[in-house]
């Protein structure tokens, strides 16, 4: 067998980019009896019952279900052994089960190889030979390299032969919750990124041409803002902002000049352009920046489209609920279908974090992303977009809709019983009182938090304005930013954090040398203290934008040491000096740190005296304490910030804040898991910052409970030696008050 590489990633890459977990099995069979010259291979999955459930063969007869009990059979042994089997004549092994209905007697040999995930074996993958031979060493070890690589993939494949049943049911990512019903109403606009080079004829009337191409469409966003009405959030708002800062920016328009000079037509010079600072932002490891990159090429494909004269989608033959489904869903898209008649959007493409996400959110439209190419859609086609589970079902049968149309009718109960808590306070049944605040940011939800019944921004992320232009913003902008969040929050305290750029989280106008580790690397105060200037017109910027309010608190990211916060606080000092003696009516703001390095726990007694708040940053110290990263897909599943080592030390910068007399945060996913809130609630964290979408649901949980339960639940899981453990104890909790009754619900409908 030659080229072992090179065959291991040609059958991986070509299983992945199946359109079904049908395609998927068939192709690992056929492959594998194909590059090993097998007469059979087979492969076997683990179901709930333990039992081996045989989801494909190539060679042996499989019409009706077959299953071999749990343990039983050279397959059971491989699964027990976690190793491989290879036998010259499986008839003659103490372990043989006969399985008549596969006619495999025909066969001999046998070598089975386990499928493992997480430590845990999912499934056996088996090849047989008619020959009483051994299988080689080089296709057992072969066998072996692609049974880890197909794990992962294999474990998104159902089991109990539903396959077949499923085919027209495909995973994405959660763009927006809820669950939308309706008729398929394809985007095919133009992709600039298919447009080809041609030479330019006319310089000059090309440049024109490129002048004129951006007043037209800076005229149609204008437009599509005004069709989505008056009362979207400032995150919509901000979305159209961003198109005309990034229609303004002379970085680009410079560049297609350029392009357009070395004698390129518009459509590929615009092409050329934005490809360049599309690869700039997803070349970041943060997910958020990385989502940017979606954002430029939704603009690209605006302005090519506008260049080619489309004009969008036909609204006029619009009949019932209509999902919008393409590669990427436009804003123009969405803004051409009435509201009322909107029900969902699917994207080939795409990020929880894109614009098309972000708007989704906003107007309550149910969204998934990133489900990769579909094939064979026609526009009618009937669909459900399951935003709760990222998922959509295309040609659901009467009673798969029938569950889902019930599901609709409980998610529009729950939201009405949810929206009559906003102006109810987070207190438990024995009248304990938390604070939940809001996270945001220049393009993430602002107004949504206040109506979510946010009573402060927990966490406030500077670094989009940043971001979005082609060199550092001046101080008179960023306080137009900074003030439209205090002046929105007005009386409620917004915790600023200072420039988190460095890292992954470069600038385009700003190169940073590569990293080996950008985790561990110039980021976060490290970056600011570095460059001094930046960090003292963005401090500038925050103390005039809070000029006759008192609800601004700085907060700084990544500190580690006392001489980091001695700097910026000789810093501060020098900041409101300079602004006094320029006429401006200021007031020192509360200072605190960020607790997301393991390092800044032990200092939390020495920096007690220095600060006026803590803030723990969930997300980071749980990632810098177990050395995982959450978003590695090979390691993801050992994540988890109620880990015990994560717990208690939470719990003891709880107890070290009170001993200090320290107002203490959290942030991040721990402050919306409601496994989690029942414990950080116990261990007396009075103030919790979340997403806008997940504050109801984190109120009405508190609104539940007492704080006594919680406090002798906090006492067992303390004791606890797993996360399971963990989870399992205070989700028996969950069950018994009935938080868990709607979640049941969405997990009945979403296997019906």
């Amino acid at each position: 067998m030659n080229n072992t590489i090179l065959q291991l990633t040609r059958i991986v890459q070509q299983v992945a980019l199946a359109e079904s977990p049908a395609a998927q099995v068939s192709l690992i069979v056929d492959s594998i009896s194909d590059v090993i010259q097998a007469d059979v291979c087979s492969l076997y999955r683990l179901n709930d019952q333990h039992d081996m459930v045989l989801l494909a063969s190539h060679g042996l007869k499989h019409n009706n279900v077959v299953t071999i009990p749990n343990g039983k059979g050279l397959v059971g042994l491989v699964a027990k052994s976690r190793h491989p089997v290879n036998v010259e004549d499986a008839a003659a092994h103490e372990n043989y089960f006969y399985l008549p209905q596969t006619q495999e007697e025909k066969f001999v040999s046998f070598c089975g190889v386990p499928l493992v995930l997480f430590g845990k074996v999912i499934g056996v993958l088996v090849v047989q030979s008619r020959k009483a031979e051994r299988l080689s060493k080089e296709s057992e070890g072969f066998l072996v390299a692609l049974a880890s690589q197909l794990a992962l993939i294999v474990s998104d494949i159902p089991v109990e032969n539903k396959i077949e049943d499923q085919n027209d049911r495909h995973r994405g990512v959660k763009g927006a919750p809820g669950i939308g019903l309706g008729r398929i109403r394809l985007c095919l606009s133009g992709e600039l990124n298919s447009v080809p080079n041609a030479d330019c004829d006319n310089v000059d009337a090309t440049l024109s041409q490129w002048q004129q191409l951006l007043e037209n469409v800076k005229q149609d966003i204008q437009t599509e803002q005004a069709a989505l009405g008056d009362d979207m959030p400032d995150s919509v708002s901000a979305i159209f902002d961003a198109y005309r800062m990034l229609l303004a920016d002379q970085a680009l328009i410079e560049r297609v000049q350029a392009e357009i000079r070395q004698g390129h037509w518009l459509p590929y010079a615009l092409k050329l352009s934005i490809q360049h600072y599309a690869e700039i932002f997803h070349a970041m490891e943060d997910a958020y920046f990385r989502a940017r990159a979606e954002d430029i090429l939704h603009l690209g494909n605006k302005l090519y489209n506008a260049w080619r004269g489309d004009k969008g989608l036909d609204v006029n033959h619009i009949d019932g609920p209509v999902i919008l489904m393409g590669v990427q869903v436009s804003v123009s898209d969405m803004a051409s279908v009435p509201s009322n008649k909107l029900a969902g959007i699917v994207c080939f493409e795409g990020s929880s974090l894109s614009h098309t996400a972000v708007l989704a959110n906003a107007m309550g439209i149910p969204a998934v992303m990133g489900t990769g190419t579909l094939k064979g859609l026609n526009d009618g086609d009937h669909i459900i977009v399951d935003g709760n589970e990222g998922q959509i079902i295309l040609h659901p049968s009467d009673v798969v809709a029938g569950e889902f149309k019930k599901l609709v009718q409980k998610e529009k109960s729950l939201k009405k019983q949810l929206s009559l808590l906003k102006d109810l306070p987070a207190q438990t049944t024995d009248n304990h009182v938390l604070e939940l605040f809001t996270n945001t940011g220049l393009l993430a939800d602002i107004t949504p938090g206040l109506k979510s019944g946010a009573e402060g921004v927990g966490l406030y992320r500077t670094e989009i304005p940043f971001m979005v232009r082609d060199s550092f913003p001046s101080e008179d902008e960023q306080v137009q930013v900074y003030e439209r969040v205090l002046q929105a929050y007005a009386n409620k305290p917004v915790y600023m954090r200072t420039l988190d750029i460095g890292g992954d989280k470069q600038l385009p106008y700003f190169p940073i040398h590569q990293e080996d580790n950008p985790a561990l690397g110039w980021r976060g105060i490290r970056f600011t203290l570095d460059n001094i200037q930046l960090l003292m017109t963005q401090v500038r910027a925050m103390i005039r934008a809070a000029s006759g309010q008192d609800n601004l608190h700085i907060l700084l990211p990544m500190v580690i040491s006392t001489p980091e916060l001695m700097t910026f606080l000789e810093l501060l000092d020098d900041a409101i000096g300079q602004l006094s003696q320029e006429g401006y009516a200021v007031s020192r703001p509360k200072v605190g740190v960020m607790v997301e390095v393991p390092a800044a726990i032990s200092q939390i007694p020495m920096w007690a005296k220095y600060i006026d708040f803590i803030s723990i940053g969930s997300n980071d110290l749980s990632q810098y304490l177990l050395a995982l990263d959450r978003n590695n897909a090979r390691v993801a599943d050992r994540y988890d910030h109620v880990h015990p080592a994560v717990l208690h030390e939470v719990k003891r910068v709880v107890d070290m804040a009170r001993q200090y007399n320290l107002p203490l945060s959290l942030c991040g996913e721990m402050a919306a898991d409601p496994i989690a809130v029942v414990l950080l609630m116990a261990m007396g964290i009075k103030r919790l910052s979340m997403s806008a979408a997940k504050l109801p649901k984190v109120k009405y949980l508190i609104r539940a409970m007492s704080h006594a339960d919680s406090h002798y639940i906090l006492q067992q899981a303390l004791t606890l030696e797993s996360s399971e453990a963990i989870r399992n104890l205070v989700n028996d909790h969950l069950e018994a008050i009935g938080f868990n009754e709607y979640m049941r619900n969405q997990q009945t409908a979403a296997e019906a």
